[in-house]
């Protein structure tokens, strides 16, 4: 099966890491709820990265899918708390967001 992959790069605002460390923790704290949504979306990986440089903060974002359209479509009709929760996190903490350009992808196929 065939899976969109997707990374990005979001500018923080300045002073939100302590949101950001607020965010992850929630999201860990609700794994199975977040699972589920990820489910709903069609995507099989979702990491978050922290990238702290001299020129800000920024959240790195890798996911796969089934396709990303649907993931997106999904996620913006979502009822579900949790996706709520994200909502307000990204509109609190986020800057800007740039797709980054897929170079190289490996993937083994899975073992049986």
């Amino acid at each position: 099966m065939t899976q969109e992959v997707v990374c990005a790069r979001v500018a923080l605002k300045p002073n939100s890491l302590q949101r950001v460390r607020e965010w992850a923790a929630f999201i860990s704290q609700h794994r199975e709820e977040a699972l589920q949504t990820l489910q709903l979306e069609g995507v099989t990986i979702e990491s978050v990265f922290l990238d702290s440089s001299p020129s800000g903060d920024f959240l790195v974002y890798y996911m796969r899918s089934a396709s990303q359209s649907k993931a997106e479509a999904v996620a913006a009709n979502s009822l579900a708390m949790i996706d709520a929760y994200h909502n307000t996190f990204k509109r609190e903490t986020w800057s800007h967001v740039d797709r980054l350009e897929l170079l190289l992808d490996l993937e083994l196929p899975n073992q049986i």
